[in-house]
């Protein structure tokens, strides 16, 4: 495939996630992203356990440069490849940054052309300069007391900030590079972990300020569907069934065999099946509980009704639609075991985009080739 980002080459310098995701989105667009890491090797490389997942996850289809920035010569190897990129992705603190010469503002004089992606915990402002991890913003936001119950706010099970941080960077620097083309100018973007969970929440907010109500956390929502709700099958499964239209509650109750519902009088609009949840969802219950849990998701996703398993993310790789062809991307990890992980979620014209290289490199294993390749810098 002729990937849009070919010829467009991204030096990196980040680690955890959110730096490493932006670049990894560019990656998989085609553009060559040269990762800068220090001679020990990024950190994130050796975390375990909930943290394993971070490099070979979001490092994929990158080359690795080792320079040691706190020395001369390697903040003067650095100097030299950013003369030759694009796009520069950085999620270090400004005053590290300032330190070393790479404060956007610096990288800009030197490198006009140069599209400078900074991945930060807030946009300027009055938090600008506070530390920020995932957590911290979901708990800033609002967004975790919208996922537990009242009184135990609950991080969502993902790094969703951090990961839609970086494509939110990503996302600024495709519309800079188009921008560039017409008047070759470089330009900052800067991405917040903060604003974007803000925006993950804004339906909440745009409610109270619409409705003057606030809705309670999702575990005690006021549910605006006959059913949406998780129930236990016979045989101890348990599966999510929604009912969300009259057509998918007359099949909902057919396929359970609760056709005398359709016949209630106390039920004949959706609003007044919605009222009714507090009686009709333990005869629901009831008819889940009879039957068992392959014959139930079967013939209720032959009915086109909601359906779903409770799955665990292990479970994805034997899930069939997760392991078509594209579903997932194989990828060579040295010194590891090699995996499958998800590529982008979207196609063209049918096909999905797929990177010439989703491997993972060594620490340094570029650092000869493309320093060599590099011209040599005038001396001021």
């Amino acid at each position: 495939m002729n990937l849009p980002l070919n010829g467009i080459r991204v030096v990196e310098m980040s680690h955890m996630v959110m730096g490493p995701s932006c670049g990894m989105f560019l990656a998989f667009l085609g553009a060559e992203v040269i990762k800068i890491e220090p001679p020990e090797g990024d950190k994130t490389r050796n975390l375990t356990g909930m943290g394993a997942g971070f490099f070979p996850t979001f490092n994929r289809g990158k080359k690795s440069v080792v320079l040691d920035i706190k020395a001369p010569e390697g903040r003067a190897d650095l100097d030299r490849l950013l003369a030759t990129a694009d796009v520069f992705v950085e999620n270090f603190r400004a005053e590290s940054l300032a330190k070393m010469g790479l404060d956007p503002e610096s990288l800009r004089q030197r490198f006009p052309r140069l599209i400078v992606a900074s991945c930060k915990g807030f946009l300027e402002g009055p938090y600008e300069n506070r530390a920020a991890m995932d957590e911290l913003v979901q708990m800033m936001t609002g967004m975790a007391y919208m996922t537990g119950p009242t009184g135990r706010p609950l991080r969502i099970g993902s790094s969703a900030n951090d990961i839609m941080g970086g494509l939110f960077a990503a996302y600024g620097v495709l519309g800079q590079v188009i921008a560039r083309g017409r008047d070759g100018k470089g330009s900052i973007v800067r991405s917040g972990l903060f604003e974007n969970c803000l925006l993950l929440v804004a339906q909440h907010m745009v409610q109270f300020d619409i409705e003057g109500t606030e809705s309670p956390p999702m575990p005690e929502r006021i549910f605006s569907w006959p059913v949406y709700d998780i129930f236990q099958t016979r045989d101890g499964r348990q599966i999510f069934l929604g009912a969300v239209t009259e057509t998918q509650w007359t099949a909902l109750c057919r396929v359970l065999g609760l056709e005398p519902l359709l016949s209630d009088p106390r039920l004949r609009t959706r609003p007044d099946q919605i009222a009714a949840r507090h009686w009709t969802l333990p005869i629901v219950a009831k008819a889940v509980a009879g039957r068992d849990y392959a014959d139930l998701l079967a013939v209720c996703d032959a009915a086109a009704l909601l359906c779903s398993p409770i799955a665990r993310p292990a479970e994805m790789y034997d899930d069939p639609h997760v392991t078509r062809p594209g579903g997932l991307i194989w990828s060579h990890y040295a010194d590891k075991k090699d995996f499958r992980a998800p590529g982008l979620p979207f196609s063209v014209d049918g096909a999905a985009p797929v990177p010439a290289n989703a491997d993972l490199p060594s620490i340094g294993q570029h650092t000869a080739e493309i320093l060599s390749s590099l011209p040599q810098m005038e001396k001021a």
